[in-house]
């Protein structure tokens, strides 16, 4: 094993809709990470999970942007300054920081940590944009935000909690998008970022479509940032999702995305840090989104069938 792989657990439901993602790192682990991460010759260190108050003993509207709406930007604040410290720590050390959420606001501290000291690119493989802002948010849950606030857009611009230093829009590849809002819609147009809906794998197959957002992620940067979000997946695979949308991926689609990742020439030179997010064991079938999110995990890092 020539590489080590460091698990932060930030079990945060703060930017979500729905109560009990904030279990999704346990159920994560519950699930073998640790093994199958061995088993795709990794070394595995567990850091534990940050520790957080509960949602329920905190107000959602207590620190709001200037304009629009922002539920418990506070504590998302709070968390996300600390994923980042750790992130940023644990690539100081020559090691590889895997995050595990958590809802997918915990992506704002993955990214600024990332950024911190690299120029980053990123995929994200996600059903839906992420790139609302507090002012056009209409449900204000900062799990809808994280790259909109990554890239400093709106009334994130105005902290330096948010923005990820070293991070451009035109470095980001989305795979497999297919739930957009109509302002979000707008503001992909008006961007540099990439977009590569499921029309896109439809029609050409997942492996090609991520070929061309690691070409995207890896030009002019020193290292990729891959955010897996389950609901990224078909909710038929993977039920234990707060957000699910019809007419996501297969099982074997992606594991060949993730496996896609790992082939690439010199791959551990390529990727540089990671986060998976939105896994909620209320909601799953005998934990088998957390399982999934195991296994996809450790096809990332290289593991195989044969």
């Amino acid at each position: 094993m020539d590489r080590t792989v460091r698990i932060i657990g930030a079990p945060m439901d703060y930017g979500a809709n729905r109560r009990g993602v904030d279990m999704g790192p346990s159920a994560i682990r519950y699930a073998d990470l640790a093994d199958r991460l061995a088993e795709a010759d990794v070394e595995p260190v567990d850091d534990g999970d940050l520790t957080m108050p509960r949602a329920e003993e905190r107000d959602p509207d207590a620190d709001q942007p200037t304009d629009g709406n922002a539920k418990f930007l506070r504590e998302v604040e709070d968390v996300c300054r600390r994923v980042s410290d750790r992130v940023a720590a644990t690539l100081a050390d020559g090691e590889f920081p895997l995050v595990l959420g958590g809802d997918h606001s915990v992506a704002i501290g993955s990214l600024a940590g990332s950024a911190r000291e690299a120029d980053l690119g990123a995929i994200w493989f996600d059903a839906h944009a992420d790139i609302n802002t507090p002012e056009t948010s209409p449900s204000g849950n900062v799990h809808g935000m994280p790259l909109a606030a990554a890239l400093g857009h709106g009334s994130f611009g105005e902290t330096e909690w948010a923005p990820a230093p070293r991070l451009r829009a035109s470095s980001i590849a989305y795979v497999g998008l297919r739930s957009i809002d109509d302002r979000e819609r707008e503001l992909l147009r008006e961007s540099e970022l990439t977009v590569f809906t499921m029309s896109d794998i439809d029609q050409r197959g997942v492996s090609s479509v991520v070929e061309d957002a690691l070409a995207v992620a890896t030009d002019g940067t020193d290292g990729v940032h891959v955010s897996l979000d389950l609901d990224w997946l078909d909710p038929k695979t993977a039920p234990g999702v707060g957000t699910p949308v019809r007419g996501g991926v297969t099982y074997r689609e992606a594991h060949a995305a993730l496996e896609a990742l790992s082939r690439r020439e010199r791959a551990d030179d390529v990727l540089r840090s990671m986060d998976v997010v939105e896994v909620n064991p209320i909601l799953d079938e005998g934990n088998e989104t957390a399982t999934l999110a195991a296994e996809l995990t450790a096809s990332t890092f290289g593991k195989r069938i044969f």
